[in-house]
């Protein structure tokens, strides 16, 4: 039989053009809080210790300020949201050498702010696309969710093998910051995630699209661990929920999915080339490494993608495989496993094949 696997074709990522260092930011946040008598020591220790050096943000620093209101952030957020999204799927249908009008389904993902319509309807006018086309906006799956978005739009391509779908991860970390809040999640997450978004497309196996392949997909779901990672929704917005013991869920969980996981095609890690971790932070990474016994860099583009844009929550994925697919690395044949974990708590696991 043929080989029905989807192909990414392509992915065209978006940074916001306002830039801050890790420095910039500890000194914002220090004078913010300082009427809140918060250890300043602390707050940069918390800060150097994620090993960010750079973030995008949605606005220049400065103006966060005025930003005091969930409403305020939110409009904030579905401006840029809005720009960053055009921006990155233009430059992925750019670089798949296609038109807009290819487009047959829009998936959009994004966990830092609430719209209705939702940003990709509201690209729908802005860039002319489809009347017909196809949306799926997806919410609340947060970190997973650019691994999961790319096996949803790959199955949606196993049914439609004709046509093209495009995964669009948009993430604006800075607008859901809580000044207001100064526990130890809400810090740390104050240094460790930026703003960035991420544009994949994907074309059914009919096209003949050259790419990896998207060759099987497998979710996990951890029962009763929703209060690992989420938000709290409250009158002043989305409040982090962050437990420490996110990188122990990892050491326990994570080794076992994906040898069972890899079993059922008859694969083993040994087999896998190329390794796409979501950029959780150091400690999540360390944990990957430690518990998959993984060779000596193999993650050295997720260590790069934290340290020069931070945490893009589902974005960050999709930075670290278009910077896997743009370099010489990969080989015909060659296999490789793309993963994120995120609120539920869960993991995706996506198998790719060049």
């Amino acid at each position: 039989m043929p080989d029905a696997s989807p192909t990414v074709r392509a992915i065209g990522t978006a940074l916001p053009p306002h830039v801050a260092t890790q420095d910039e930011i500890i000194g914002a946040l220090q004078a913010l809080w300082a009427k809140e008598h918060f250890n300043p020591a602390r707050l940069e220790a918390l800060h150097r210790a994620v090993r960010v050096n750079t973030r995008h943000l949605a606005l220049p620093l400065a103006d966060y300020v005025a930003l005091d209101s969930f409403q305020l952030r939110n409009d904030a957020w579905i401006e840029a949201a809005t720009d960053l999204g055009e921006a990155a799927v233009k430059n992925a249908i750019s670089r798949a050498g296609l038109s807009l009008q290819d487009i047959s389904h829009l998936m959009f993902v994004s966990v830092t702010g609430v719209a209705t319509p939702s940003i990709d309807a509201r690209l729908i006018n802005r860039m002319g696309l489809r009347a017909d086309l196809r949306r799926t906006p997806l919410f609340g799956l947060g970190c997973v969710a650019g691994a999961a978005g790319l096996a949803r739009a790959a199955d949606t391509l196993r049914a439609f093998p004709d046509d093209v779908s495009v995964l669009l991860s948009v993430e604006l970390c800075s607008l859901t910051l809580q000044r207001d809040d100064l526990s130890v999640a809400n810090v740390i997450s104050s240094g460790l995630f930026g703003d960035a978004a991420a544009a994949v497309v994907l074309e059914g196996n009919r096209r003949g699209a050259k790419g990896p392949k998207v060759v099987a997909s497998e979710s996990v779901f951890y029962r009763d661990t929703e209060r690992v990672m989420g938000w709290d929704v409250g009158s002043g917005g989305l409040k982090v929920v962050l437990s420490q013991s996110v990188p122990t869920l990892i050491r326990e969980r994570i080794g076992g999915d994906v040898d069972r996981f890899l079993a059922r095609y008859g694969l083993a890690r040994t087999d896998v080339d190329h390794w796409v971790m979501h950029t959780g932070g150091p400690k999540v990474l360390e944990a990957f490494e430690e518990t998959l016994s993984l060779p000596p860099d193999a993650l050295e583009r997720s260590w790069r993608s934290l340290e020069t844009i931070g945490n893009c929550s589902s974005s960050s994925v999709l930075h670290v495989l278009a910077d896997l697919m743009s370099s010489d690395a990969p080989r015909e044949g060659q296999l490789g496993l793309l993963a994120a974990m995120g609120p539920g708590f869960c993991a995706e696991l996506v198998l790719l094949r060049w």
